[in-house]
């Protein structure tokens, strides 16, 4: 089978996706990191202010609560990561620490996101929409939550607090304003507008 067969053979796709996968989590083990405590500081850095809690980083992985709480653990030791709200009536939030910031500008998924960058433009915008569509089909299949954008959640409206200080959109799930920042995060609760 030639290199340039465009006869879309699905095993072909999973196959590369699959060794794609393998050959980004043997480079995931630099600096003393696990693939886990990588991917860990990588959601925290999309997650929005009500997704940035061991809850949904649990859901977010699909662990178990121990093996993220060793995680967040973990990242904690090595100042990664901070929590804050420890009380009874808050829930822990956690945040990255400059340190945690810091590692992520080396990460190998960064640099793989550059080379899918310089894609020709009607590649990276294929390739972009058909792995959408693979991912939402096995997370419906998982009965998975799906962590989009918040400005792609039926509950954003844009330009729903126009004139708040604390942004100009709005969440009608938890009936807050949203900043264009809150609106290019990931959410525990989004549900597909479509």
């Amino acid at each position: 089978m030639s290199s340039d067969d465009d006869s879309g053979d699905g095993r072909m796709i999973a196959w590369r996706l699959e060794r794609l996968a393998r050959v980004m989590r043997a480079r995931e083990h630099e600096d003393g990191l696990t693939p886990a405590q990588r991917e860990a500081l990588r959601y925290l850095a999309r997650a929005n202010r009500y997704s940035n809690t061991p809850g949904a980083l649990t859901r977010y992985l699909g662990a178990t609560k121990g093996t993220v709480s060793q995680t967040v653990m973990a990242l904690e030791r090595k100042g990664y990561i901070a929590k804050a709200g420890r009380n009874a009536r808050k829930a822990v939030h956690l945040s990255l620490t400059e340190k945690g910031l810091g590692v992520l500008d080396g990460d190998p998924w960064a640099n793989l996101a550059v080379a899918a960058g310089e894609l020709g433009g009607k590649t990276r915008r294929r390739m972009q929409r058909g792995l959408e569509d693979l991912l939402e089909g096995e997370l419906k299949r998982a009965g998975l939550a799906s962590f989009g954008l918040c400005a792609s959640c039926r509950y954003f409206r844009e330009k729903g607090r126009d004139g708040d200080a604390k942004g100009p959109h709005l969440c009608m799930l938890f009936e807050a304003a949203l900043s264009d920042d809150d609106a290019g995060r990931i959410c525990v609760e989004h549900a597909s507008a479509g």
